[in-house]
């Protein structure tokens, strides 16, 4: 689900912040400037001491509900600037990937990583087919004439309940289990 919901962004980015706040393409160039920087400081400066401090089952699940809380933030902003208010808390969903796969490569015996990895990339590979056809059409869908209710950021809030799914769901595989 998460790499389901990562689809949202390169998607609907471009499209809402000029349906909803009226940038041009220098407002969307330089906030798209701000998701790399702020993903790049996260994914460089803060993933490693965090797993280190609060380990790999805390930072994975801080990252999900950070990625979901950023993109409700991002599909109920009420102006641009709250928008850009989002950006650093989506870009902590960073601190996920690195901790989950930590998580998955123990959970795994040595002969098994190959199959691992492979299974990871074609989860990938599949939300990267099913992703921008379902976040451009529940898009579409929000602000076309027949929408029931004017919600430019329902792509987002999609991808924002798929995250606390994924976060859920990852909370309940990785809890320390008793002894048998």
């Amino acid at each position: 689900m998460s790499n389901l919901a990562h689809a949202a962004i390169p998607v609907t980015f471009v499209l809402y912040a000029s349906y909803r706040f009226g940038w041009d393409t220098k407002a969307v160039g330089l906030s798209l400037a701000v998701v790399g920087a702020s993903s790049a400081l996260v994914q460089g400066f803060l993933v490693g001491p965090m797993v280190r401090r609060y380990g790999e089952r805390r930072v994975m699940l801080t990252g999900l509900l950070a990625g979901a809380l950023g993109y409700t933030i991002y599909a109920f902003a009420p102006s641009g600037a709250w928008f850009l208010a989002g950006i650093p808390i989506v870009a902590l969903w960073g601190l996920a990937g690195p901790a989950g796969q930590g998580l998955m490569t123990r959970r795994v015996g040595a002969d098994e990583q190959g199959a691992l990895q492979g299974a990871n990339g074609s989860v990938q590979g599949v939300a990267t087919m099913i992703g921008p056809l379902m976040f451009a059409a529940t898009f579409a869908w929000a602000i076309g004439t027949g929408a029931h209710w004017n919600l430019p950021g329902a792509a987002y809030l999609l991808a924002g309940m798929m995250l606390t799914g994924a976060a859920l769901l990852a909370a309940r595989a990785t809890r320390e289990r008793g002894p048998p």
